[in-house]
């Protein structure tokens, strides 16, 4: 008699259930929030959930948030901040590579040297008490719930000088730190959605308030659903692609390939690969483990805006 197909689900489930479990990092006080990213995090998603009024409604929306997924979290984050400054994959002219953080910045996901010095610090610790984001915490814990205690090895200057002291070696990133360039950069891309769809709608002859409403819904999908859409997929590579998937390499952690995210995320997902290879800027290592990010390196490549791009060492490819 044949046995009942497992849903996904149930396998995340029974992932869960399978995992072993660490307590918090000795460094997270469980009694001091983070205000700045508690209300940070609450007022996006409530603002993303604006796009369910008709008002703030638009299918220009729709298309910006589906293809904002892509530049503003594969080429922002994903190719930016992790695999371009965080593990030097590849390199890039210093304009180009300043265009990918500030498309990165516009997802608010902290500043590129605070993002590489916790991303280096995960791969130092994977899986064990002092990883700053192991979902055996918790599945919460590692999704999203690390940011929102206050934790002292996070805090400060040490993790700056310890894990990105070669990303504050240049200007730009220094002032992202100690002046008020990424919130101006942060407000300044709502700026430019609001007003492109306005501006828009009027030339086309449209009623001042009806540009409004469009502009408004190009803000609301654009930027704040998209964000919020982005967060959770950047998440899902800490919590999901640690619990549950396949293991091509013996990492000595729990890092696992997880197709879902990989599709969600352009390539990210295949996360055992990175582990086993984290300077590689190929993360899908077999001939079906499509990534499209790595896609984009080729061509950058071929164009002459890419140098010194790492493939998988050769026991690994």
């Amino acid at each position: 008699m044949e046995r009942p197909a497992v849903s996904i689900r149930h396998q995340a489930a029974a992932a869960l259930s399978a995992a072993p479990r660490l307590p918090l990092p000795n460094a997270v006080d469980r009694h001091r929030v983070v205000w700045s990213y508690a209300i940070t995090l609450g007022v996006y998603h409530a603002l993303a959930l604006l796009v369910l009024l008709p008002w703030c409604f638009s299918w220009t929306g729709v298309a910006l948030a589906i293809g904002g997924i892509y530049v503003f979290g594969s080429l922002g984050i994903n190719l930016g901040y992790h695999r371009l400054l965080t593990h030097r994959g590849l390199v890039c002219p210093k304009w180009l590579e300043h265009g990918f953080a500030i498309l990165g910045i516009c997802s608010m996901q902290d500043t590129p040297a605070r993002w590489v010095a916790v991303h280096r610090r995960h791969h130092e610790h994977s899986d064990r008490q002092d990883d700053p984001h192991s979902p055996l915490v918790g599945f919460l814990w590692g999704h999203a719930g690390w940011m929102l205690l206050q934790n002292r090895d996070l805090a400060g200057p040490g993790i700056y000088d310890r894990y990105a002291r070669d990303v504050l070696r240049d200007p730009f990133y220094r002032r992202l730190e100690r002046t008020l360039l990424y919130p101006i950069i942060v407000i300044s891309s709502w700026a430019v959605f609001f007003l492109a769809g306005f501006a828009a709608a009027l030339l086309t002859g449209t009623s001042p308030a009806e540009s409004a409403r469009f502009g408004a819904s190009l803000l609301v999908l654009g930027v704040f659903l998209r964000t919020v859409l982005v967060w959770h997929i950047t998440w899902s590579v800490n919590s999901l692609a640690h619990l549950w998937g396949y293991q091509n390499y013996p990492t000595g952690e729990s890092s696992r390939n997880n197709w879902l995210v990989a599709v969600l995320s352009n390539g990210e997902g295949w996360h055992n690969n990175h582990h086993a290879d984290p300077r590689s800027a190929r993360h899908g290592h077999r001939w079906w483990e499509v990534d499209l990010i790595f896609g984009f390196v080729v061509l950058l490549e071929a164009a002459g805006l890419a140098r010194n791009v790492r493939r998988p060492a050769p026991p690994l490819s």
